[in-house]
């Protein structure tokens, strides 16, 4: 029987190592400047994002890949012998999901299981490596997988504390008076991941030490429920504070592996930099 090859999007910001590691085919979402459209972590760095923004004054659009873009990709895959597990990116977010379900119709039943994370960056990223747990444990249905993970899912919590406001501004979910106090008072938004959406979870307010131990301790406030095999700490050009919070969860779960990945083009258009999230899967009920 073909293998099954482990496929997801640009948005679940895994490391390049665990990527090249675990043989995760990834397809870039597009980041969209005026005329021009760079593929996410293929054309344009978060770095180089940033830059862009400040240079022109203005957020990107942010674009899933074309339902012939899946095509594409997926027949790639196919030609070599394989089944595809697909994991998206939340679709209460993007059309991502849809356009590759639009896709693998495309192809012969049981070729192509499309998996809705129901989540964004390395919550998706969660998912994606219980699929590459699963299938190096020798699970070899394709549908058993898809199903497996569609049920984990639910497990997999992701928060985020952002240290600007101004690309939430930038991108019309913050008003021009929410930005000014909220800079003033220096608040915090804490965004947390809910039934594929994303809602503001608390504000908190201080610096962003401060504000980033809040955020590890929102996340041990329920300590017993967390799988301490894998959990990540994301961040968006915060490796100081992306650092420490490694540093502490590694005294708290010793014998875990605690890492960091850094968050991609599209991730980072919505949040800004100094961003910082906490993801990771809860034990099974």
């Amino acid at each position: 029987m073909p293998s099954i090859q482990i496929v997801a999007d640009s948005t679940c910001d895994l490391t390049p190592d665990m990527i090249r590691d675990h043989n995760i085919r990834i397809i870039p979402l597009h980041v969209v400047f005026g005329d021009r459209t760079y593929r996410d972590g293929a054309d344009m760095t978060t770095a180089e994002l940033y830059e862009k923004v400040e240079k022109e004054g203005e957020l990107p659009k942010t674009a899933a890949p074309s339902p012939a873009d899946f095509v594409q990709s997926f027949e790639n895959i196919v030609r070599e012998d394989k089944r595809i597990v697909y994991i998206s990116i939340s679709s209460e977010l993007s059309s991502t999901y849809q356009n590759a379900v639009i896709a693998s119709r495309e192809f012969p039943q049981g070729t192509i299981e499309v998996v809705d994370s129901r989540n964004l960056s390395t919550g998706i990223g969660v998912t994606v490596m219980k699929a590459v747990d699963y299938v190096k444990a020798g699970m070899d249905d394709l549908s058993e997988l898809a199903n497996r993970l569609r049920d984990d899912t639910a497990l997999v919590e992701s928060e985020f504390v952002i240290d600007t406001l101004d690309y939430l501004h930038k991108g019309g979910r913050c008003s021009g008076t929410q930005l000014v106090i909220g800079s003033l008072l220096r608040i915090h938004p804490v965004i947390k991941v809910v039934n594929g959406s994303m809602i503001v979870a608390e504000k908190l307010r201080g610096k962003m030490d401060k504000v980033v131990q809040s955020l590890l301790d929102r996340a041990l406030s329920h300590k017993e429920t967390i799988d301490p095999k894998r959990i990540f700490v994301t961040h968006s050009l915060a490796a100081e504070n992306a650092a420490w919070v490694k540093g502490e969860l590694e005294k708290q779960f010793p014998g875990s592996e605690v890492i960091v990945t850094n968050a991609g083009c599209v991730i980072s258009s919505h949040c800004g930099p100094g961003t910082v999230g906490i993801l990771f899967a809860k034990r099974p009920a």
